[in-house]
């Protein structure tokens, strides 16, 4: 009997259990609703990515970080008070010659309690941390800048990439429905006694190979689904949907082609002048290595001396002092010449990067307008060959169902068609895709 009340209040141990921590653990499996997009757009991509990407977190923990090493380094401003502790005891006590008789000095325990305290007053290291510790805030938010700056035009791509894939799979469903309609009508011929059957082979060929398509589309944008997600930081188990007006993705291809590039505009430009100014800031510290250390320190030393242990702390000898330390190293061997002129140096070489910077910025914008241009030709060419390509194909289809046409002709027709329709999406996407590499290029992409 006893067991079984035993048994019984296990088994309702593990059910009140159960109902506590299973909401828990379905929660713990399941991605929070604030961290899913309900409309995944570009912007809203973006901006999820800004937020969640691991390399801009660990941007900003490294500015957690540099901030926390400047408050260290500041710190050094305030006294430093320390505490020592020692304990000793002598086995054997000391001796001293005194007057060549051997005379023990000591005694055989001793305990000393000490405080220190140490303020400095002028400490080049102190000084350029405080001098400098702006340009190093700004350095770390630059880098942060720059990441965020990279992560949205490798996301926008890859957006842009997906909405391409999307279109492909899209049109392929009509496609297909075309396809079919052609097929039937090819059959009908065919049971008419009209042509033969090559017709309708023909169409099943092309249908086929259409459906086959838009699978293979289907698989890779799925996979371009999940690379999306990862540049972003989205949970692999989330469903991420695309949201797009294609109309005003058209209209966002556009931009001023007589832009100027303007280095300074850069991120990578505005990071070389921050690393500058914190150069220029080494070589004065290395400059001010002429120039002494000053502290105030002082202790308060409570001394205990006894030979016998348990009366060690009965007595007490303190002694206590203030002090003005100046401290001046005078001979080096050269060291402090020649660490103020490698710093220089380093300025110098800095000064090489900014031109060297400058010189690839212009080249790189060159580059990035001409792919634009190209590809902004390639675009409304093919936007034109759609339409054309579109009304032959009607026209073609027209003359073969009225007997003028043979089958032949609206498999070609239809074939132009399909490939005129995936250029266009193509460029469209290289286009946008070419915008950013335009915008980077300028500057323009701002975080």
């Amino acid at each position: 009997m006893q067991q079984r009340n035993i048994k019984k209040h296990q088994s309702y141990y593990k059910l009140v259990m159960g109902v506590l921590f299973f909401p828990a653990f379905v929660f713990a499996q399941q991605p929070a609703k604030d961290s899913l997009l309900t409309e995944a757009t570009l912007p809203n991509v973006i901006a999820y990515a800004i937020n969640h990407q691991p390399a801009v977190q660990q941007s900003l923990v490294d500015e957690q970080i540099t901030e926390n090493n400047i408050k260290s380094k500041l710190a050094d401003w305030y006294p430093q008070v320390n505490f020592n502790y020692n304990l000793q005891h002598n086995f054997q006590v000391p001796t001293s010659i005194i007057g060549g008789n051997p005379i023990r000095l000591g005694v055989n325990n001793t305990s000393a309690l000490q405080f220190t305290a140490t303020q400095n007053i002028f400490n080049r290291d102190v000084v350029i941390a405080l001098q400098a510790k702006g340009d190093v805030r700004t350095q770390a938010r630059q880098n942060t800048s720059s990441t965020k700056i990279e992560v949205a035009a490798t996301v926008s791509k890859a957006f842009y990439d997906v909405i391409s894939t999307q279109q492909q799979i899209k049109l392929g469903e009509e496609n297909i429905i075309r396809l079919g309609k052609s097929l039937d009508n090819a059959y009908q011929q065919y049971k008419a006694g009209l042509v033969d059957k090559t017709d309708y082979k023909r169409a099943t060929i092309t249908l086929n190979n259409t459906k086959a398509q838009k699978q293979n589309n289907e698989a890779l944008l799925k996979a371009k689904l999940e690379n999306l997600k990862s540049l972003i930081g989205y949970p692999v188990s989330a469903s991420l949907h695309i949201v797009y007006d294609s109309l005003q993705m058209e209209n966002e291809i556009f931009l001023d082609t007589l832009q100027v590039a303007d280095a300074s505009k850069r991120i990578e430009y505005q990071l070389l002048q921050t690393q500058k100014k914190l150069q220029q800031a080494n070589v004065k510290y290395n400059k001010w290595a002429y120039l002494p250390n000053v502290s105030a320190n002082g202790a308060y030393n409570a001394n205990y001396l006894n030979n016998q242990f348990g009366k060690l702390y009965s007595s007490n000898y303190p002694n206590s002092y203030a002090a003005l330390t100046l401290s001046f190293p005078i001979f080096q061997g050269g060291k402090r010449k020649y660490d103020t002129q490698a710093a220089e140096w380093e300025v110098k070489k800095t000064d090489w990067s900014l031109i060297d910077l400058q010189n690839k910025v212009n080249a790189q914008y060159a580059d990035a307008l001409a792919g634009y241009k190209s590809n902004l030709t390639s675009y409304l060419t093919q936007k034109e060959n759609v339409s054309l390509a579109k009304e032959v194909y009607d026209i073609i289809n027209l003359q073969y169902q009225s007997g003028v046409k043979t089958f032949i002709e609206v498999i070609v027709a239809e074939t132009e068609l399909r490939a005129t329709q995936i250029l266009y999406l193509n460029n469209l996407y290289q286009l946008l895709s070419s915008k950013i590499d335009v915008q980077q290029a300028l500057g323009q992409i701002v975080y």
